[in-house]
């Protein structure tokens, strides 16, 4: 496709100056140059890229070079002195023109993605939150390179420290990902502190190209402590419940403080499933953990010691490294939480009953919030 020529309107009165300023040698005025910034900052409104805009300078400037009095009458014998006195004042009008052009046009970029960021993050926030028409969303959508009819799913990116638009990490993630990827159906953008990636659900190794960079973003930015990617869903509404699912994931990680960076909320559905009758969990964890209570030193231990040997698969060498202690010690814990509840560790269905409440309490920081 052939670039349109920028019209030589965007000349403002550059001929007339470098006509005075051959003849009479003086500097561009303040006002001068202000004009030129003017005319940058509507060359880049209109998208006229500086340097189509700094050739048609430089282009007009050859043009009128041997026409201009000063340096015509230098090289008719107005001396070498001069002449160079002449050409100097040229070129640095020249100098100035293109710089107040570069000032202007850079300015107006500026203006542009700081309103860019302003629609995205105006767009991000109607679209996680439904409070748009649907058809109008789809429409808005379109121009974010999002097709909403499509299946999409959210990764959401957790750091030590609140991401936002400007935070260094984030710069970089987006220019990688863009760099990779491209325009292909993904938005990039901070939420509540939060990094959010938006991918349709034909391009995973976006979604795993963000995690990656997310886990690891470069020398210093601090890395995220947990990504979490969201399930695949169709339409808006699609796009709302990943990131809930995802962000509800996050908060459950946190809770219970699992050690995973990356994580799947299809993985993890199990937790809303349990907090879904609050009630009955806690009634589970009164029940069935209740007891432990009593030993000495209190449940925590007790507590700590079911989570760990159901993550080494009830392997008491391995879970007692874990742990830090000897086997014999994790076999004494494992019979006071048979003495204590009623629960043998050992038994298939008890073991479940001991890890389901052992996981409500996580859930819903038992022993030290009161149930």
């Amino acid at each position: 496709m052939k670039r349109q020529p920028i019209p030589s309107s965007f000349l403002g009165d550059y001929p007339l100056l470098l006509s005075e300023v051959s003849r009479t040698g003086r500097l561009p005025r303040r006002d001068e140059l202000d004009a030129f910034r003017e005319l940058g900052e509507r060359a880049a409104e209109r998208g006229f890229g500086l340097q189509s805009l700094v050739g048609l300078y430089l282009g007009e400037t050859r043009r009128l070079w041997s026409t201009l009095p000063g340096v015509v009458s230098a090289a008719r014998g107005g001396g070498p002195e001069g002449h160079v006195r002449t050409g100097d004042a040229v070129l640095g009008a020249v100098d100035g023109a293109v710089a107040a052009l570069g000032e202007g046009h850079e300015r107006a970029q500026r203006l542009a993605v700081r309103q860019e960021e302003g629609e995205r993050r105006e767009f991000i926030d109607d679209l996680l939150y439904g409070r748009s028409d649907l058809s109008r969303l789809a429409e808005r959508a379109q121009r974010f390179g999002l097709h909403l009819a499509d299946r999409h799913a959210v990764a959401v990116a957790a750091a030590s420290e609140p991401y936002d638009d400007v935070h260094p990490a984030v710069r970089r993630i987006e220019r990688d990902l863009l760099g990779r990827f491209g325009q292909r159906d993904v938005l990039l953008s901070t939420k509540e502190g939060r990094l959010v990636c938006i991918a349709s659900s034909g391009d995973s190794a976006v979604l795993d190209a963000f995690a990656r960079l997310a886990e690891d973003p470069g020398p210093g930015c601090p890395a995220a402590y947990r990504v979490v990617l969201g399930r695949e869903h169709s339409g808006a509404s699609g796009v709302v419940r990943s990131y809930d699912e995802a962000v509800e994931a996050l908060t459950f990680a946190d809770r219970v403080g699992l050690n995973q960076v990356r994580l799947s909320a299809e993985k993890m559905l199990v937790f809303p499933v349990l907090l879904r009758d609050r009630p009955a969990i806690a009634d589970l964890v009164r029940t069935v953990l209740g007891p432990l209570t009593q030993a000495r030193g209190g449940a925590r231990p007790l507590l700590r010691t079911i989570e760990v040997c159901a993550a080494a698969g009830y392997v008491n060498a391995e879970a007692a490294r874990r742990l830090g202690v000897s086997v014999r010690t994790l076999s004494y814990r494992l019979e006071r939480i048979k003495a204590l509840t009623g629960y043998d560790p050992g038994d298939a269905l008890q073991r479940f009953s001991l890890e389901t409440a052992e996981l409500g309490a996580r859930l819903l920081d038992w022993p030290d919030t009161e149930l």
